[in-house]
């Protein structure tokens, strides 16, 4: 009888530190970044460089291949939900692959503005593109030196706001400026479609930084209501992007819908002045899970000189890739068919199915992940196989 209250004092003593934690539980997180903080930061990694692109992936494939776009939209924010469910227990995805862009994307532009441009550096000219990737890349580097995201999310706002004002800014173009929407074309083309749907997928390729959004969190189980606002928002300002910007030029788009617009007009300086603010404010979160995960080993844990220094070298290394392969459309849909696929929808999927068992077994959830698995390795196989031979074409 002793052992038996002795036993059920102990279950008694058990149950309440239970409750007690239970209870303080949700009080724990008294550090971290807001719901409305993490959706900048989420809106400005999913609203990159990709957003330019859009038009003339829509010219590749045609008008129908719009509909891909919001495909791939529904199936990275479903891959998203998965990785959500894998992040208590699975390692950070770590790659980066909108940051070589960036820097593309900022010398074509500041070339436009700036023609026939030269620096000398140490005693060497540097002319054009490649003048303004390696200023661009000094710019930007301070702002991958901040390590809390709750500071970065007023970097990210700066980001969003800078796509919203594009998008206007092309409309303005097209309305007022008199380019007029009239332009319309091929409502299919087979042989564009590997670039188009690659584009596609880069646009939607912020999962390697969601690991890193959701742990930073007050609260991480709003992580799930970040990713509906985030796609949906980044996914009604890509469409307008596509369909204004395929109207106004249709099958003479450039890789930038930027480099098509009359340089004349205020609207468009002050939309390229934009896109050039735009990828500044991006850089430093989406390298934020490559600097994060080099910094927790502990050999360098807690050392600010070394953290500075780690940074620079992966600013240093984009700038060469950027300064070695310059075509922006092609490295993006290489990137969007290579990398993002692999990171936005065969990891998530792949992990989830690893660590739930229940999962594996037939039901509508084991044939969505499997369709998503297929569909993401022929979009990887094929797009990647195009996007290369044309860059080697180009090179």
């Amino acid at each position: 009888m002793w052992v038996y209250e002795c036993h059920k004092m102990d279950f008694t003593k058990a149950e309440k530190l239970e409750s007690q934690n239970e209870v303080q539980q949700p009080q724990q997180p008294t550090k971290g970044t807001s719901f409305f903080r993490t959706c900048f930061n989420g809106l400005n990694a999913l609203s990159g460089v990709g957003i330019l692109s859009l038009p003339y992936a829509l010219a590749q494939g045609g008008w129908l291949s719009l509909f891909l776009l919001f495909l791939v939209a529904v199936l990275c924010w479903y891959t998203g939900l998965l990785l959500r469910r894998c992040m208590d227990t699975h390692p950070l995805i770590k790659t980066y692959p909108d940051i070589v862009e960036f820097l593309i994307l900022e010398g074509d532009n500041l070339d436009k503005l700036f023609p026939n441009t030269a620096f000398k550096v140490a005693g060497m000219k540097i002319r054009g593109k490649q003048a303004f990737v390696m200023l661009t890349s000094l710019i930007v580097l301070p702002t991958t030196w901040l390590k809390s995201l709750a500071l970065l999310a007023y970097v990210s706002a700066g980001g969003v706001l800078a796509s919203f004002i594009l998008v206007i800014c092309i409309f303005w173009v097209g309305a007022v400026d008199k380019v007029g929407f009239h332009e319309n074309d091929l409502d299919l083309n087979w042989r564009g479609m590997p670039i188009a749907i690659s584009m596609f997928a880069f646009c939607y390729c912020g999962h390697a930084v969601f690991p890193t959004l959701c742990s930073s969190m007050k609260d991480r189980s709003k992580f799930s209501k970040v990713l509906l606002v985030c796609f949906i928002t980044s996914t009604i300002n890509y469409g307008s992007m596509a369909v204004m910007g395929y109207l106004m030029f249709g099958e003479h788009l450039k890789s930038q819908v930027t480099l098509n617009l009359p340089i004349k007009k205020m609207t468009t300086k002050i939309a390229i002045y934009t896109t050039l603010i735009n990828p500044l404010t991006k850089y430093a979160i989406i390298t934020a899970p490559i600097t994060t995960a080099i910094e927790e080993t502990s050999l360098f844990c807690n050392s600010r000189s070394l953290s500075i220094l780690i940074r620079t070298a992966l600013v240093s290394s984009t700038v060469i890739v950027a300064l070695t392969i310059p075509f922006f459309g092609y490295v993006m849909a290489f990137i969007g068919s290579f990398l993002s696929v692999t990171a936005s929808m065969l990891l998530p999927c792949l992990c989830y199915l690893k660590l739930n068992k229940a999962a594996r077994k037939m039901g509508l959830e084991l044939i969505i992940i499997v369709a998503i698995l297929v569909a993401g390795l022929f979009i990887g196989v094929v797009g990647t196989f195009t996007s290369i031979k044309q860059i080697v074409k180009h090179l």
